[in-house]
């Protein structure tokens, strides 16, 4: 299946924005998980008395509706579920024997019946993705198959194949993976750009070892940022949702009422319900499109540290040793990164910046997705104010180093 054919339906995506240090000043900090380690789950008696079948008929979603057909959820699961996978990831890890066993002292006592620890052992793993090309090719996360030695793909019609990591990117936290297989279902890839708070959300996934669970709920915001739910070491925006999602629902494809991938459920929050998040699906094809090409993603990047320039920051801002005016507005720069293309270019701490080209900067977020608009080796056009003079800097986006 040709890329043109494949994504199709989405609108041009962005570059991945990676300003380099991250935000050192003013950025709220959430404890934030794509996995959790621990889930109750909840029993409902099977006791009958006089009120559960009143309870039961409206609480449970009607299989018909008034014309006699399949309620819309039912319709969308049963044409994209073929389509979803179930992703099992083996990880080897090397074990250390705790220092205290090789203490000359402790072997005085304990000699030979010190117990042998293995110097590897394998860890199993489980994640959700969905199929985006007749051929064989999987859209999932990034952290579902990271470190693994062994992929294998569940398809929902009991074949198990291996796959094969095509590549995979840390920083926006997807994954492709093929396998061998032809004429397989294809889940549909809708806009994610066309979204409207409150529309219908649909989940499908494998959370917690349960295959093929659905979830509803809806869209309950768009554009949240990596700061604002506490990934900050990833550079995307993120829709955020009610449907629920478990562990084991990560990669998995969220969808609309027309059964339309809208976008990718990759993090939860802890100790939080009603509280899922998911990377929008034209960022993902775009970033898919480029991982099947050529297994990985460059990403443009300054190389500086900023924060926003708002009376909150300020006083935090003034403890770091920077004065800025009452009427100053845009953003600082905190640290530029040696060698970087803000280096280059003579960006400087303390600078503040005021418009990329004929725009104006109010916040970090507006530098973010300029450069996220923008292509390696593109000039970015900033105008700052360095003490209380005005300064034009072209900026060239470098590539982010890999770690």
């Amino acid at each position: 299946m040709s890329k043109k054919s494949l994504f199709s339906k989405l609108t041009a995506g962005t570059s991945l924005l990676v300003v380099g240090l991250g935000i050192g000043i003013g950025v709220s900090s959430l404890t934030n998980i794509s996995e959790m380690s621990a889930f109750t789950p909840s029993f409902t008696s099977t006791e009958e008395n006089s009120d559960s079948d009143a309870f039961s008929s409206i609480a449970r979603i009607p299989e018909m509706n008034r014309n006699g057909n399949v309620n819309f959820v039912a319709e969308v699961v049963q044409d994209v579920g073929p389509a979803v996978v179930r992703i099992n990831a083996s990880r080897t890890v090397s074990t250390r024997v705790p220092p205290v066993f090789n203490d000359p002292f402790f072997r005085r006592f304990f000699g030979d019946q010190i117990p042998e620890m293995p110097q590897e052992e394998t860890r199993e793993g489980t994640g959700s993705g969905f199929i985006i090309s007749a051929d064989g090719k999987i859209l999932t996360n990034a952290h579902v198959v990271e470190g693994a030695s062994e992929v294998s793909v569940n398809l929902k019609d009991g074949r198990v194949l291996q796959g094969k990591v095509l590549g995979s990117d840390a920083l926006t936290d997807l994954a492709v993976i093929q396998v061998e297989a032809d004429n397989l279902p294809v889940a549909r890839l809708g806009n994610s750009d066309d979204l409207i708070i409150g529309e219908w959300a649909i989940a499908i996934g494998n959370p917690l070892g349960l295959d093929n669970t659905v979830t509803t709920g809806i869209i309950s915001a768009t554009g949240r940022s990596s700061a604002q739910i506490g990934v900050g070491d990833k550079r995307l925006d993120f829709i955020q949702t009610d449907a629920a999602i478990n562990p084991g629902n990560s990669g998995g494809p969220l969808l609309n009422a027309q059964g339309e991938v809208i976008a990718i459920n990759t993090a939860i929050i802890r100790n939080a319900q009603g509280l899922g998040f998911a990377i929008p699906v034209n960022r993902a094809a775009e970033i898919a499109e480029q991982l099947i090409a050529d297994g990985r993603v460059d990403h443009p990047y300054i190389g500086i540290s900023m924060v926003s320039i708002t009376p909150q920051n300020r006083q935090r801002i003034e403890s770091q040793g920077f004065t800025v005016a009452p009427d100053d507005e845009g953003v600082l720069v905190v640290q530029v990164a040696p060698n970087s293309p803000g280096a280059r270019a003579g960006l400087q701490p303390g600078d503040i910046i005021t418009n990329i080209g004929q725009d104006s900067v109010r916040d970090a977020e507006t530098v973010q997705k300029a450069v996220a608009s923008s292509r390696v080796g593109n000039d970015l056009a900033l105008r700052l104010r360095r003490n209380t003079e005005e300064v034009n800097l072209n900026v060239t986006l470098g590539v982010l180093p890999t770690r």
